[in-house]
This record gives C-alpha cells, structure tokens and sequence, in this order.
C-alpha cells in the first residue's frame, strides 16, 4: 500500500513538471491573458532626429499649415461637354467631373485666395462656359462666386467672392526655381478636401501643347508631386511657403486622367501677370513683338555661323507688327530679350506675356555672324493682324531657259525638280524646286523637309532650278546651308541641312 503511494506521488510530479513545460513553451496551447502580453518595444530606433532632419520635416508641416487656409474648392456648373476637351491624350487638363447628364455637368477645381477682399486665382478650364460657380473655403464656410475674366493663352481665370479678412497666399518668384527643389502642391483632388502631397521640381520652361487660343502660351514648371483630378487652379508651393506656380495639368496614360508620375503648373510670375490685367480689365492687355519663331537646330546653326544652337530664330514678321517697324529681320536669331536668354520659343513667348502693350524690350540679335540689338515697344494683339506675314519677294533670273530636270541628292535622301509656271502660279512663287520625293530618315527627312514643299532660296541666295541648287550644295560639301522652304499654304521657314563631303 505504502508503495503504491510512493508510485502516485511520483506520477503527479511528473505531471507537473511536464505541464509546466507546456505552460513555458511555444506550443500555445495554454495562452496567457492580453495583460500578460509585452506589446512594442520600449524606445524608438532613432531617439531623436538629428536637427537638420527634424528641421527639414518642419519645413513641409509648417507650410502645410500656413498655406492651406489659403486654397479654395471650387464647384462648377456648366454645358456638357467632352471632358478631355480634344487635347493630346497624355496630357489633360484635370478638372474633375462629378456628374455628367446631356444638358449640364458638375465639376470641381481648386482656386488660390490672392486677395483679402475674396479675389481667387484658378485655370480657365475650370470655370470655362460656368452657369454658376461656387467656393467653399478651408474653414467649410461657402460662396457663390462670379467670374472676373478669363485668359486662354494661358490657361489662368480669376473669380471673385464677396468676403473679407481671407487668409492670403504669398505668391513667391518661378525665375528663381530650380530643377531638384523641394515642392508641395495642395487642393482638392478626387473630391478630398485640403490634400497636400510633396516632390520636387523636375524640370521647368516646358512645352506640352495643352493651351488654346491664337498666341497660347506653354510655359509649365513640371513636378512629380502627386496631383489628380481636381486639384486644377491650386498651388504649387516651394519650402518657404510661396505658391510659384498654379496647378494646371498631369501627364495620364491611356483613358487613365489620374496622377502617373509628372504634373505640369503655370509658373506664378505669369500668372500674377495675367491676374492684375484680368482684376484691372477684365481681359489681358498683352504686347506681342509680332514674329514667328522657331528653335535652332544644330545644323541650321551650323548654316549661318553659330557656334552651337543658341537662341530662337525669326521664322517670318507679323505685317505692321511690332518687329517689323524695329528692323528685326527674317533669318534673325533671337539669343537675349532684356537680359534674360531665350533658346524655346515658349521661353521668349512667357517672358513677353508678363509684358503689356506699349512696354519696350531690349532684344539682342545674332545677325550676318555679328550680335546687335534692337529696342522694339511691343503692340497690342487687335493691331498686329495675325494673319499676314511679310514675304520676301524673289526675283526671276531673266531669260534664263527653265531646267525642269529632276535631280536625286541621294546623300541627302531627297529628290527636287524646277518648278513650271503653273507650279509657281500655285505656290505664289516666283523661282524654286519642288521636293518631290524625301527618303525616310535621312537628311532631309530629319530636317522636316517633306515632298511637297518649295525650295525658294538656299544659302541665301535665290534658287531658279534644281541645276542651282545643285551647284550651291557642291560649293558647300561639308558645310549647313540654310533654307527657306515654302509650303502650297504660303507658310515660310528656314531650315538648316549639312552637306556632306
């Protein structure tokens, strides 16, 4: 009996330990209670930030805070229409639609607060052919807002709210940014009130053809922080809390109209431009030199003596247009206007935007391999008659039997022929060859020369017959001759081609 004790006693020993095992093991089958649970660890990885890294993250809450109550939601009301509004696919204006129904839709931007007395910076497209525009401001409080002008060269709009003591935005300086810095843009994407997003500036002075109108004007500061539908008119801020640019437009892909990688705003010199004369007038009161320009390549450099391509080049004169009347030339290569270089055409084009009609600027011009300048005082777009160029008149070499031979510049993969009177009758010409057949990417080809097009004058001098041209292009192997090209429209241009050896 005794024994049979001393077995038992041992067998609850056992147990136990093997159930205290258990209990200490990682099997779980026995949890503890949640208050027995040690959750997180005692101390952060990095105690604390470093000052310049703490530094720098206040940098974006503080201008998050402070710029914030300074941009506005805007609520549009307007005639149905096509959302993309027929521009180039990849790039969209993003102005976000709620609703659309046959006779009206609702869309929504956003504004800057430019003024205390309720005066508000937005794109054109936002409140474009608007039947009625409201504003709901940061504090929830709403407007019903009218709209003051509109400007669709530049894509920009101000409206105006009846209120006062607003939160003002600071609007800073686009010419000082640069490629790298620190940026936030804030507005109201995809219906989300207040939404701030950060990237840097990923490349300023670009062109992406959105704009409308006669003279529209395609100078956006590209960025690659998020922004998405709705966040149209707002602002594009840098580290020191000012808006240097207006939120117009992203790059999308496919049917996609949302943020892929790169947004495109308006820098803010402009726009403060364009928003005292839409405040002042109601409309823009615009100087225009009157020319059109093209840039310069390197072979077109090449032809008239440039050392590398710099500059922009006078295409053709707008009749009666400023520039005509301050000896600016065909031919010329625009480098300077007032001290600010010029190598795109829409770098010259924005800077002229911030200008009015009877302003003065000083161009410097690369001429006949010498550099001058030339003073022009800018006119007003209603005087400028957009539609008529000056032509340089060509006179006929007299007597001269007509070569109507067709000659194949292989090396150039073009083939050109004289033109017949009923030809020049045409192209209102007076002497050239027809290029009448252009291989796919040679010479010719990459210059934009294309079957069609006249040949009135190479190296400046004028062209009778294809055996001309053919002797200016051997007086010149090696060398870039210049080109003026006429199209069956009248359209002019000059081109630069190199002439191999």
């Amino acid at each position: 009996m005794r024994k049979k004790n001393i077995l038992g006693t041992l067998a609850l020993v056992f147990i136990g330990i093997v159930f205290g095992a258990v209990l200490v093991s990682g099997f779980g089958w026995v949890r503890p209670s949640y208050g027995d649970v040690k959750i997180g660890a005692d101390n952060p990885p990095v105690a604390q930030l470093n000052a310049d890294a703490a530094a720098f993250n206040n940098a974006f809450v503080q201008v998050a805070e402070k710029v914030t109550p300074s941009i506005v939601q805007i609520t549009v009301v307007s005639k149905a229409k096509n959302s993309m509004g027929g521009l180039p696919e990849r790039f969209h204006n993003f102005f976000q639609f709620k609703d659309d129904t046959p006779q009206e839709q609702q869309g929504g931007g956003s504004g800057i607060i430019i003024s205390e007395d309720g005066y508000i910076l937005t794109n054109n497209h936002v409140v474009e052919d608007a039947k009625s525009v409201s504003v709901t401001l940061h504090d929830n409080r709403e407007f019903e807002a009218t709209v003051v002008g509109t400007d669709k060269s530049t894509d920009l709009a101000v409206i105006k709210i009846d209120a006062k003591n607003l939160p003002l935005a600071f609007l800073g300086d686009s010419d000082k940014i640069k490629v790298g810095q620190w940026v936030m843009a804030i507005g109201n994407p995809l219906s989300l009130a207040s939404t701030v997003t950060a990237g840097i500036v990923s490349a300023v002075g670009r062109d992406i053809g959105i704009n409308k109108g006669d003279y529209k004007i395609n100078n956006f500061i590209q960025t690659d922080a998020a922004i998405n539908p709705g966040n149209s008119g707002g602002a594009l801020v840098d580290l020191n809390g000012g808006v240097i640019g207006v939120n117009s437009a992203i790059a999308t892909s496919g049917f996609s109209q949302s943020y892929i990688g790169y947004g495109f705003a308006i820098p803010i010199n402009l726009a403060k431009s364009v928003a005292n004369d839409l405040i002042a007038h109601g409309k823009v009161n615009r100087g225009y030199i009157g020319v059109q320009i093209s840039p310069l390549d390197a072979q077109t450099a090449k032809s008239i003596g440039l050392d590398e391509p710099k500059g922009v080049m006078v295409q053709s004169l707008v009749e009666d247009g400023a520039a005509s009347k301050a000896d600016i030339k065909e031919g010329d290569v625009i480098l300077k206007v007032d001290d600010k270089e010029v190598n795109q055409p829409n770098e010259l084009q924005s800077y002229i935007a911030t200008k009015r009609a009877g302003t003065s600027v000083r161009l410097t011009i690369y001429r006949d391999e010498k550099k001058v300048e030339r003073y022009v005082t800018l006119k007003a777009n209603d005087d400028d008659g957009e539609t008529k160029t000056v032509k340089t008149a060509l006179k006929d070499k007299k007597g001269k039997d007509v070569d109507a031979r067709e000659i194949n510049f292989e090396s150039l993969g073009m083939k050109v022929k004289t033109l017949t009177d009923d030809e020049k009758e045409e192209y209102k010409v007076d002497s050239g060859v027809l290029i009448n057949d252009v291989k796919q990417f040679g010479k010719a080809y990459n210059q934009s020369l294309q079957p069609g097009l006249v040949i009135v004058s190479a190296a400046r001098k004028a062209v009778n017959t294809a055996s001309e041209l053919q002797s200016i292009f051997d007086n010149n192997k090696g060398k870039a001759v210049l080109l003026k090209v006429v199209d069956d429209k009248g359209n002019s241009r000059l081109v630069g081609l190199d002439i191999p050896k």
